[in-house]
């Protein structure tokens, strides 16, 4: 790797971004403004509770700190002007805060519902240029060449997922390449997850705070706090509520190999907790997914069946095809769900706010047409007398246009 004054003439602004950090106290501090200083800090416990509320009226050039759980304290002498992601929730939370053009790379480049961006007048969300890092290209390595400003991801969680990846790997890459912020939201009562766990908007905000986007946040947050209101006053009683349960697109539908999931705690489910639908499958399953067969399934049968990253893996036909499958199964016929045609593509798990929003309204339609409208496929999402929040409004605080 090269050396950190190879070439250089002196500190650059981009120099105080990416060459401040230091270890403290197991968690990572970044961008301070010289890199003499890193290696004078003293070794104390980083708290959550110390987050520094960041305004947009900060000075670019101004430092300022941003705590999340694992890091710790992060430092920053300048807003990051480059920066990757690992899931679509940190990447989406980029792009609701206008960071798309400075994105540089992702994990999980492939596996987004880029339709929804669609339904958002003059939002245009394309990944090309973006690099795709994959199992094959995801090494400590790849982290040198991208030199991004800043990186979104849970570093605990990577490095259970990659092998090739150590706590101290990224204490490395924290002080020569740039910050790691970020905390696995996904799913709670992971075991390896000892720390605090926060909410999509909790984390949302301290991503807010990297980039001094303030007025973005505020401005998606008060559209988010409506509609979850405004949807929540009009639910059903609960006794009148549907039962539903969330079966993997990717099951096998033909030989009644069915992956079931609890909805559960954390953010991969947040849709489902706001419009307190009933978990069908909850009282079934002991842990964080099942695999069923058909009578399983049929002991469960409850009212609808959706099926997780239908929108982001699969085309409709693609969808339809896997649906026949489990129609024409001599036990599948014999579900509710498919005797009342209730069978829905369902959205990721790994939904930052922008997705968030569009798959809450999406939910609401599929789970209570009578009070919402019904849902009648992607294109409902494009009919604005059917909107159920302003996607004008949202497109506007993404563009720039309003706070």
């Amino acid at each position: 790797m090269p050396s950190d004054d190879e070439g250089r003439e002196g500190p650059t602004r981009r120099d105080y971004v990416k060459y401040g950090g230091a270890v403290l106290g197991g968690g990572l501090l970044a961008g301070c403004s010289q890199r003499d200083s890193a290696a004078t800090q003293t070794e104390t416990a980083p708290s959550t509770e110390t987050a520094t509320a960041i305004e947009t009226t900060t000075p670019e050039d101004a430092p300022y700190t941003v705590t999340m759980a694992p890091a710790g304290d992060v430092a920053f002498d300048a807003v990051p002007e480059t920066w990757m992601a690992y899931y679509s929730n940190y990447g989406d939370m980029g792009i609701a805060l206008g960071k798309l053009d400075s994105l540089q790379a992702l994990v999980y480049r492939d596996g987004w519902p880029l339709q929804f961006y669609d339904t958002l007048p003059g939002v245009d969300v394309s990944f090309d240029g973006v690099r795709q890092l994959s199992s094959g290209t995801f090494d400590k390595e790849a982290f040198y060449e991208l030199d991004a400003d800043v990186h979104l991801l849970d570093p605990h969680f990577v490095g259970l997922k990659h092998d090739g990846f150590s706590a101290t790997d990224f204490d490395e890459i924290a002080s020569n390449v740039g910050p790691v912020v970020g905390n696995y939201i996904r799913r709670h009562g992971e075991d390896w997850h000892d720390y605090e766990y926060y909410s999509l908007y909790e984390a949302f905000e301290k991503v807010a705070d990297v980039f001094q986007e303030r007025e973005r946040y505020e401005g998606l947050r008060t559209v988010h706090d409506a509609l979850i209101a405004d949807l929540q006053a009009s639910l059903p009683p609960e006794g009148e509520r549907p039962e539903i349960g969330l079966i993997s697109s990717f099951s096998d539908f033909s030989e009644g190999s069915l992956d079931a999931y609890p909805i559960g705690a954390g953010n991969g489910k947040k849709q489902y907790q706001d419009l307190g639908i009933v978990d069908g499958f909850g009282p079934h399953i002991d842990g964080s997914y099942a695999s069923w067969d058909y009578e399983q399934l049929l002991e469960a049968d409850p009212d609808i069946l959706v099926f997780p990253y239908g929108f982001a893996s699969l085309s409709h036909s693609e969808f339809e095809t896997r649906m026949d499958r489990l129609r024409d199964h001599p036990l599948g016929q014999r579900l509710t769900a498919v005797q009342t045609d209730r069978l829905y593509r369902g959205g990721t798990s790994y939904q930052g706010p922008i997705i968030n929003l569009i798959q809450t309204e999406i939910v609401a339609k599929q789970f209570y047409p009578e009070q919402f409208g019904a849902w009648d496929g992607i294109e409902t999402l494009h009919d604005e007398d059917a909107q159920l929040f302003d996607h004008q409004r949202v497109a506007d605080i993404i563009r720039g246009a309003e706070s």
